[in-house]
């Protein structure tokens, strides 16, 4: 058996890794693919990646493209969802900030340096028209760290997806004054460079089983139930998110890279481009 390692966060989008999983599709092939929760998101995973504690990481193509352009010694593979990802924007409960200009000149909660949830801050900063050079952060590791902050006031709001959220919207814990969409697909796979030169067919093999999944995964009976039971939502709120939601099964091109990282560069995200971010050996 061939022995992969591969992170993710333990979100809905997953779930079609998981389903792959548990009827045994990865080891029909010989490959024995030992998956992490990563609850800390795409800043840990970068992490993972760099110092070789995962081989391939499900991560959110802004903050790959930032890592690797930084250094990280991965490649992107493919793009697993091609629609955005829908992050809301949050405040505590009990929160004087009723809207979205009330955050301008406020502390952002981050998951991680790099994460998805700092760079989206960014990116709806310069939405609000507001100077991105005065965003201020708090990291809180995981949603419950945010919890915590924006409980105690140690940071005023958090950006995380829209569905998972909702829970804590629903039960009173935050408020969600709006939502901001990434401006491009929001999910790649990404795998270090040194096990593309080793197992290049192992890697052209998992692809194809996600893959072939994630192409019938919304006609699969009852898999709106499924998700609402294992992610506690809410089954009305999961035939939204499914409504909303396209995996990709489809190598991310040099011209939608190439208007990512332009976006990221005027961001100040990152300062230079790279043209060599993606996997080419497929």
């Amino acid at each position: 058996m061939n022995q992969v390692k591969i992170v993710g966060v333990p979100e809905h989008f997953n779930l079609p890794w998981h389903l792959c999983l548990e009827n045994g599709e990865f080891e029909k092939e010989n490959i024995d693919l030992q998956w992490t929760d990563v609850p800390e998101g795409t800043g840990k995973m970068c992490q993972m990646l760099r110092d070789g504690s995962t081989d391939i990481a499900v991560i959110l193509t802004e903050g790959i493209i930032k890592d690797i352009v930084g250094g990280n010694p991965s490649k992107i593979v493919q793009i697993y969802v091609e629609s955005p990802l829908i992050w809301g924007i949050h405040v505590g409960a009990q929160s004087n900030h009723q809207s979205l200009t009330d955050l301008e000149k406020t502390k952002a909660a981050i998951s991680r340096l790099g994460s998805g949830s700092q760079l989206m801050a960014y990116v709806n900063a310069k939405n609000q028209g507001w100077n991105t050079n005065e965003l201020q952060f708090e990291i809180v590791n995981t949603i419950d760290g945010a919890v915590t902050a924006l409980t105690d006031g140690t940071a005023d709001y958090f950006m995380w997806e829209h569905f998972m959220t909702k829970p804590l919207v629903d039960n009173g814990v935050f408020r969600r004054l709006g939502d901001c969409p990434t401006p491009w697909p929001c999910f790649v796979i990404a795998v270090r460079e040194v096990v593309l030169a080793k197992q290049p067919e192992i890697i052209t093999k998992l692809l194809e089983i996600i893959n072939t999944k994630t192409r019938i995964f919304k006609a699969i009976p009852d898999i709106d139930k499924q998700l609402a039971k294992t992610y506690n939502q809410k089954i009305e709120d999961i035939k939204e998110w499914l409504r909303l939601t396209e995996w990709s099964q489809e190598k991310i091109d040099a011209v939608l890279l190439d208007r990512i990282q332009n976006q990221l560069v005027e961001l100040n995200i990152i300062n230079s481009k790279s043209d060599s971010i993606s996997w080419e050996s497929i």
